[in-house]
């Protein structure tokens, strides 16, 4: 079985998080091959969790081969899984950079160093069958003044909208099924994405098409606002189907189709910038937020396109604004659900439903000692509840 107690058992992050750092191998290929055929398939969600997964996997069987501690071999998963990442998409220090970010949470040498070796070797060697190209490729995009002004401006909005774009995926996360209705679901879901991807081709994979058509000023506003709709129902319908995949690529592109939308509108305002150059900054703050993780995103964002460093500071600041606002609306306190209190008598205790009857009380005698404990909790022992013992206390 993949799932045990409704969460999946091949999680790098439980695995890292066990006493003895592991992950099974028949269920973490399975698992692998199961999300390598629904993206192939035109599943809308990313591909990078299938190298993750086998990396991290295949790097605790080699740390427990060579007797490994369990301290080492947690960095060793970890760097097998940031390897993965680095290799399948070509981004050495981007995935480095993950490991020591997102999975350690740690800067300090002893994970970095590995983790730089781990991802470097990676990718070299992914060169061979995939060679050295960058994902996305761009043209004509250039730093503007307008750029910079909207970068300080819409930062905060992507922030806002990757928060929304959090809530809403891990929601369908814990509600997707976890028995025999999961394939039933999947079977539909991704076959309303098919009718949809007849109309609308870009729909389909994990969003590398329309992120390029973005990057290289082809998409207008319409067809964004359209694309992006679908974008975000698709990867709702798939997550809450019980599809299994990650949201890096995903939210990239979610990134930059809204980033078309505030750009297209901001352009009204101050002409001048090219559609594309508003997508890279947009795709790179919506992904810091959304997965919190800004220098990854930052980095990732430049080993993706190839850009200039002439983008770093509009790159910064739309990231910095994003990254604020996303934290400020997590932090937020929780709104208390309070539960009105039906035939509470006044000036009597939280509990106690009705006015005690006067012969309940036992009479004190001033020689008695001091009087029984005031302690008023609702819900709590049957000898403090209200203050009196549990054969006299009127609430229970």
């Amino acid at each position: 079985m993949l799932y045990r107690y409704g969460r999946p058992r091949v999680s790098i992050a439980l695995a890292l998080a066990a006493a003895k750092p592991a992950m099974p191998v028949v269920a973490t290929l399975i698992h692998a091959l199961l999300q390598i055929i629904t993206v192939a398939l035109g599943s809308p969600l990313g591909r990078e969790v299938a190298p993750r997964e086998v990396g991290a996997m295949s790097a605790g069987r080699l740390a427990r081969a060579f007797s490994l501690g369990d301290a080492d071999t947690r960095v060793m998963m970890a760097c097998g899984a940031g390897a993965g990442l680095a290799a399948v998409y070509n981004v050495p220090l981007a995935g480095a950079l993950f490991v020591l970010e997102v999975i350690m949470g740690t800067f300090n040498f002893s994970v970095m160093i590995p983790a730089l070796a781990c991802c470097a070797i990676a990718t070299v060697v992914a060169w061979a069958g995939l060679g050295n190209e960058t994902q996305y490729h761009l043209s004509g995009l250039a730093v503007t003044p307008s750029l910079l002004v909207w970068s300080l401006l819409a930062g905060p909005l992507f922030g806002l909208a990757a928060y929304g774009f959090g809530r809403l995926t891990r929601s369908a996360r814990e509600k997707a099924p976890r028995n025999a209705l999961l394939p039933l679901l999947c079977l539909l879901n991704f076959t309303l994405i098919g009718l949809l991807a007849a109309y609308f081709p870009a729909l389909l994979g994990n969003g590398k098409g329309p992120a390029q058509l973005s990057f290289s000023n082809h998409l207008l506003i319409t067809a964004a606002a359209t694309l992006l709709l679908l974008k975000v129902a698709a990867i709702w319908g798939s997550l809450r189907a019980g599809a299994q995949g990650g949201l890096l690529t995903p939210g990239l592109t979610c990134g930059a189709l809204l980033a078309c939308l505030l750009g297209g509108a901001w352009n009204g305002l101050w002409p001048g910038t090219a559609p594309g150059a508003f997508a890279v900054i947009g795709a790179g703050a919506f992904l810091a937020a959304s997965m919190n993780m800004p220098l990854t995103a930052v980095v990732l964002i430049f080993e993706f396109t190839g850009l200039t460093l002439d983008f770093l500071l509009p790159m910064i600041v739309a990231v910095t604004g994003a990254m604020v606002l996303s934290r400020l609306c997590q932090q937020r306190p929780a709104r208390r659900k309070t539960v009105p209190r039906r035939n509470v008598a006044p000036g009597y205790p939280n509990g106690c439903r009705r006015k005690p009857p006067p012969h309940r009380y036992p009479a004190r005698d001033k020689r008695a000692g001091p009087p029984l404990p005031r302690v008023y909790v609702a819900g709590g022992s049957r000898s403090v509840i209200c203050g009196l013992p549990g054969s006299l206390n009127p609430c229970l």
